[in-house]
């Protein structure tokens, strides 16, 4: 079994995962008892996705090997499939890849271990949309008729692109908004000052310069001006309303710095349940057989 994106996953599949990860967050134990290995690869950058998939694994009692794709043999021409191959033949149980190309994983048939996705360029970003979904089931109690408005980079986002179908799927209202250069059609754009008092969920994203072909049309001082959380905007939201971001942030840039740990941000609290979601996948692929 993998997990390369939500659209392999039935409704049912996924509450199911969610219903795991609130079981490990309340205290459900598993120990594979060091019998278990999971390799991270991550040809990108990442802190909070890798390393809480690191500590999800050693949480259940599984070991890790953690990839450096910069002192590796890729710089030597190796290829993405040969590299995850050979992690297969290391003796490794299951893989989770972080990778710059969209679906890169159709790059791996052939790889006969469980692979998680990790990210794929603007794509797919699975286990953070669950994630997410964990913590605003956790808010409001239920998913379906909740108002989401996700505002930032819409095109180059994988967050963005997962949120929106799977939210969607699962009966959320969902609306976005963000600089027009970075408008994705058909993803339902609203101006933010307009929905911030409408909706449950203010998702906001990071600007993701290294994705771009040409520099931002506005200065940061422009963004944070039109699209950024500052307090004037948190005090129009809804009493019951919460802020989320899959984070990394820039703090003035897309939210004010004395807005990232406000009472309604649960930013932080999105990178605690990240922990728990990666262990209900990784314990979902490994089988549940301890």
């Amino acid at each position: 079994m993998n997990v390369l994106n939500l659209d392999d996953f039935t409704t049912e599949e996924i509450c199911k995962i969610l219903d795991l990860a609130e079981e490990f967050k309340n205290g459900k134990q598993v120990d594979y008892k060091g019998k278990k290995v999971i390799a991270n690869l991550f040809f990108e950058p990442s802190t909070r996705t890798h390393y809480s998939f690191d500590m999800a694994a050693l949480r259940l009692g599984c070991k890790t090997q953690n990839f450096d794709a910069g002192n590796s043999s890729l710089k030597k021409g190796e290829s993405l499939y040969d590299t995850v191959k050979t992690f297969e033949m290391f003796g490794n149980d299951a893989v989770v890849i972080r990778h710059v190309e969209n679906e890169y994983y159709k790059q791996l048939e052939g790889i006969n271990i469980p692979i998680l996705n990790a990210g794929d360029g603007t794509g797919n970003h699975p286990s953070q949309s669950l994630l997410d979904l964990l913590t605003i089931r956790q808010e409001f109690g239920k998913l379906e008729g909740l108002k989401v408005v996700i505002v930032g980079d819409i095109r180059h986002s994988r967050v963005a692109h997962t949120n929106f179908k799977i939210m969607q799927r699962l009966g959320m209202q969902v609306y976005t908004s963000g600089p027009l250069e970075y408008k994705e059609e058909g993803y339902n754009y609203v101006e933010l000052d307009d929905i911030i008092g409408k909706v449950d969920v203010v998702m906001l994203l990071r600007v993701q310069h290294e994705r771009h072909s040409e520099k931002m049309q506005e200065t940061i001082e422009e963004y944070h001006e039109k699209f950024g959380l500052n307090q004037k905007r948190v005090q129009a939201m809804k009493d019951t309303a919460i802020i989320m971001h899959p984070a990394p942030f820039n703090r003035n840039v897309e939210i004010a710095d004395n807005v990232v740990e406000c009472e309604k941000s649960r930013i932080f609290k999105q990178v605690q349940n990240g922990v728990f979601v990666r262990m209900a996948l990784i314990h979902t692929v490994l089988g549940e057989n301890v």
